[in-house]
């Protein structure tokens, strides 16, 4: 009884409730309307129609352009009012009014790209391709002399993680998806009031929708109060509208503006297994120090200023270069930040980019496998290529209707000679591509359509770097510790289930 009590007064119960509510009263009131008035239902047919062909000449994938089609011409009178609620992808620009260039020299980035594209003489292909996609899609620098270190489980990059914090002397910045309350929290938020009761600036950004079953309605007031300078972003509103799809799922911990930390790993017990879900939780993630870390710091004081309407100057926080002479790295990386509020996709981009420019191998985790056709066939592409492209996708999964949609692009793939292996420990939440050994992805980036156009998103391309043996030889293991999925146990699946899971990914755009 006290549970259904706590679920009936809890925030996602009266979010769930009231959308409910709205649906209801938008479908009674079109159907009420409809069916009294011809002019009305002519009305709605004409705007269905005009919204069909919008979407026809839209840019977007190929895939979310057939679902809304469909669904606007198979209820024609409902069909263009759903898209005008929720087909949309984008939120308003004003996310973007108070962009990084409005503080910082822009110009000295471009330059250092035109040196790194000098110094390489045009001859460095892979290199010379990505520096120039990631200026393209959102002015992102590409930086030398940074330390890499790669970490193969959320257990070990927590130790270091801890580690950081604890040494933190000026300010510590937290972006995460998911924050739960339990024994990974607690002890870094014991470190937190720490820093915050020995001056430093401490401040944190946690997703809305990403928290709303894990923390009280107050907590953010809480921890202000703390002294822990604290937004929920994005908050879940009872409203029908398409900015509610657009969620922070970037995960980065930035100190005193010379270490980050980004990957797929949350703030809550599981992903440090310390907790059991999904069997075991394999993630992975990256830390650097250098130059680069600067993108994490003016990625996260964007977002921050939004929330706060307040201008945090970026040159407070950045570090001139000298501050950076005794760290000395291998290689090149470009950190990178992914928004819907865009046209660019620079997750998508990043993955495509290395995949076409493959010559050995393009081997990637994701826990979901939800893809577009232009994906599909760059992915089909590679193997005729002689690319040898590997897939690795959770056992166990943790979203049954996603991972039935995983499952459905697993016949046409293994057919066409892509190699799907599932992770037999359990679920594995980690982010990371490599392509030839020589280029490396990690961040929060999946292979979906939320990572691609819905969420916001970061990571890092590595190039060259001294971390990519360890990336290496981490997916060398989980293809150990893999079952590789053949293409005679997919056509022995039962019809109906192969059926039912075609269907679902008509639908995938939308999950």
């Amino acid at each position: 009884m006290r549970k259904i009590l706590k679920l009936l007064k809890s925030k996602a119960f009266y979010i769930v409730t009231s959308l409910l509510l709205q649906i209801i009263a938008i479908i009674f009131i079109i159907t009420y309307f409809s069916t009294r008035f011809q002019f009305f239902y002519f009305f709605m047919l004409v705007l269905s129609t005009i919204i069909a062909i919008h979407v026809c000449n839209r840019e977007s994938d190929s895939s979310s352009k057939l679902l809304w089609v469909f669904l606007i011409l198979s209820v024609p009178v409902f069909g263009g009012i759903t898209y005008l609620l929720f087909g949309g992808r984008k939120i308003p620009k004003v996310l973007m009014s108070k962009d990084r260039q409005a503080y910082s020299d822009y110009k000295r980035y471009a330059l250092q790209n035109i040196k790194t594209l000098e110094k390489t003489n045009g001859e460095d292909y892979t290199l010379d391709k990505m520096i120039s996609m990631a200026w393209s899609n959102g002015y992102f620098p590409v930086y030398e002399d940074c330390k890499t270190k790669y970490f193969e489980s959320g257990e070990v990059m927590y130790k270091s993680i801890m580690d950081a914090l604890k040494s933190a002397k000026k300010f510590i910045f937290i972006e995460t998806f998911i924050l739960d309350q339990g024994n990974m929290w607690d002890e870094i938020l014991a470190v937190l009031l720490e820093k915050v009761n020995e001056g430093l600036d401490v401040r944190l950004i946690y997703d809305d929708f990403g928290t709303i079953t894990h923390l009280k309605e107050d907590y953010e007031t809480w921890l202000n109060a703390q002294g822990i300078r604290t937004y929920s972003f994005n908050k879940i509103r009872p409203q029908l509208a398409v900015q509610m799809n657009n969620r922070d799922h970037r995960k980065m911990i930035i100190i005193d503006g010379f270490k980050a930390y980004t990957g797929g790993i949350n703030i809550a017990d599981e992903y440090i297994n310390t907790k059991e879900r999904f069997g075991y939780w394999k993630d992975m993630g990256i830390m650097i120090e250098g130059k680069g870390v600067e993108m994490f710091t003016i990625s996260f004081l964007q977002i921050w200023n939004y929330q706060s309407h307040e201008n945090s100057q970026y040159d407070d926080f950045l570090l001139p270069d000298q501050a950076f002479e005794k760290i000395h790295g291998k290689g090149y990386i470009i950190p990178f930040s992914d928004s819907p509020t865009d046209d660019a996709n620079p997750g998508k981009n990043m993955h495509l980019n290395m995949l076409n420019g493959a010559v050995d191998y393009f081997w990637i985790t994701t826990p979901y496998l939800v893809l577009d056709a232009e994906m599909i066939d760059a992915l089909v592409l590679a193997v005729n290529n002689g690319v040898d492209v590997r897939i690795v996708v959770p056992g166990i999964p943790d979203k049954k209707l996603v991972y039935e949609v995983t499952k459905s692009n697993y016949e046409y793939l293994i057919k066409k000679g892509v190699k799907i292996y599932e992770y037999t420990p359990g679920f594995i939440h980690g982010k990371v591509c490599l392509s030839d050994g020589q280029s490396a992805l990690v961040g929060t980036v999946n292979m979906d359509f939320r990572s691609y156009y819905t969420n916001y998103e970061c990571g890092i391309w590595l190039y060259k770097t001294e971390c990519l043996p360890a990336i290496k030889k981490d997916l060398e293991q989980i293809f150990k510790d893999s079952h590789p999925v053949t293409y005679e146990e997919c056509r022995n699946v039962n019809p109906l289930v192969r059926y039912y899971r075609n269907i679902l990914r008509i639908f995938s755009p939308l999950m």
